[in-house]
């Protein structure tokens, strides 16, 4: 008997042993220069599932650039203009209060004021792109000044203890977060824009020991991989890289198939939770990433003018994990990342009468009765793009949005007329005139709904340009 259990066990080990041998083993095949062998799916599949952690490196790793660093704030004063070229279509009616942490070292507090606006809300990602909203003017917050202690898996010696005079505990699920106070200046009240842009100026953010009266401890020696100067860049030049880095800093569920189904796409290239990136172990073919990421960008950028897809997934978009899914995370990457979920705002697409996709070689106008104007419990606005970047129209006037901070004038029946033109029509109030620069460029036109009415929006369908 005592011989048959030491077979049994013997024989286990070796099985264990090969076992744990093929895994090792289970790589993807390599060409003679050490170029990872991928069928197209594959090529798609790993696009697909990464494109949400491109885009948030990409735009967090960029505002911590513009900002100085990491565990700092960086505050609008003022309305932004056709020179933001940090994310894809921006809004300038609204500020952002943008606080870029670092939580590996120990917890950050954030100090949120109260402010005299209609509308304010926090929201808080890290690079996997799903998206919570802790605190908003819709759920009565921002009456008072509150504290906001941040930190994640990975945050050293805490773990979620209670701290005395902070309001909210807050567990993020990466390492290095963006925490965005999005603000209603209210540009058009002078006076309280200025008390809003002075409070403002009261946000703050300190380390928990520095919370404690002492020095704050001292962050990691991190070296980050390079952006891109757009998405496409990244799947060109350092993918791998950026996933790596990606992977060692944020939490993944064991029980989430879309979490497990893009550690199981990259398993094969080497890339693991843990691991550490040597560019001589495996490599890929950028140019051909690239070409897949362009075309599935432009897939969904054409997907934008279908009002059943927009139907389908406004109330999955921006959400936190398990709430949400990959199709819905791609689109609002692809479109612009960071935004709020429906209950905060809704991103209606405004499309063309006609069907076809708007051209800055045509004049445009988009008509909205009393009855028609967008369902809001706080503001509306229209702003407009040029598709492909998602940027501001570049022009003079610095006139890029219609809505209660860039300026409105409903018409005597209590509707509105806003002209997308190069020239202003006779006529037409300047607060309507959105311009555009006479070329063959196609251009969108969204409208942001805040705190919409949720039992009106049932029903209510956005208006169509009009070509002149």
């Amino acid at each position: 008997m005592k011989y048959l259990i030491k077979d049994i066990l013997s024989i286990t080990l070796i099985l264990l042993f090969f076992g744990c041998s093929s895994a090792k083993k289970e790589t993807i095949p390599t060409d003679d220069n050490g170029e990872a062998i991928l069928t197209d799916d594959q090529i798609e599949n790993i696009v697909k599932r990464s494109y949400q952690y491109v885009a948030m490196y990409n735009v967090n790793n960029k505002f911590a650039m513009k900002a100085g660093g990491w565990n700092t704030v960086d505050s609008d004063t003022k309305l932004k203009d056709h020179t933001m070229r940090d994310i894809a279509r921006p809004n300038n009616d609204s500020f952002y209060a943008s606080a870029l942490l670092d939580l590996q070292a120990e917890p950050v507090i954030m100090y949120l004021p109260a402010f005299d606006s209609k509308y304010v809300s926090l929201m808080v990602t890290a690079y996997d792109h799903y998206v919570d909203v802790p605190k908003a003017t819709r759920k009565g917050d921002f009456q008072k000044p509150e504290k906001i202690l941040f930190y994640s898996d990975r945050t050293e010696g805490y773990s979620g203890e209670e701290v005395p005079g902070v309001d909210m505990i807050y567990k993020t699920s990466g390492d290095f977060v963006s925490a965005v106070l999005r603000i209603m200046p209210h540009a058009n009240d002078t006076e309280r824009f200025k008390r809003i842009v002075e409070t403002i100026g009261t946000i703050k953010i300190e380390t928990l020991s520095e919370y404690n009266g002492n020095q704050p401890k001292m962050a990691k020696e991190i070296s980050f991989p390079e952006v891109g100067k757009t998405d496409l860049d990244v799947f060109e030049n350092n993918l791998l890289e950026v996933m790596q880095f990606v992977f060692n800093h944020v939490s993944f569920d064991v029980s989430d198939p879309e979490d497990q189904a893009v550690l199981a796409a990259f398993k094969p290239l080497g890339i693991v939770p843990g691991g550490e990136y040597n560019a001589e172990d495996i490599k890929i073919d950028g140019k051909k990433f690239r070409e897949v990421a362009e075309n599935i960008q432009a897939e969904y950028l054409g997907k934008l003018t279908d009002p059943d897809l927009f139907a389908s997934i406004a109330r999955k978009m921006f959400k936190p994990k398990g709430v949400t899914d990959l199709e819905t995370v791609i689109t609002v990457s692809i479109i612009g990342p960071i935004g709020l979920p429906m209950e905060e705002a809704m991103y209606p697409n405004i499309t063309s009468a006609d069907g076809e996709p708007l051209n800055a070689m045509n004049d445009y106008v988009v008509k909205m009765t009393k009855d028609q104007l967008p369902p809001d419990q706080a503001f509306w606005s229209v702003t407009l793009y040029d598709k492909a970047n998602g940027f501001f129209i570049p022009n003079d006037r610095k006139k890029y949005s219609v809505g209660e901070n860039a300026g409105f004038k409903l018409n005597g029946e209590g509707g509105i007329e806003i002209y997308v033109a190069e020239e202003k029509p006779n006529g037409v109030p300047e607060e309507n005139w959105l311009p555009i620069n006479r070329k063959d460029e196609e251009i969108d036109l969204i409208l942001r709904i805040y705190v919409p009415d949720m039992e009106k929006i049932k029903t209510w369908k956005a208006p169509k340009a009009v070509k002149l």
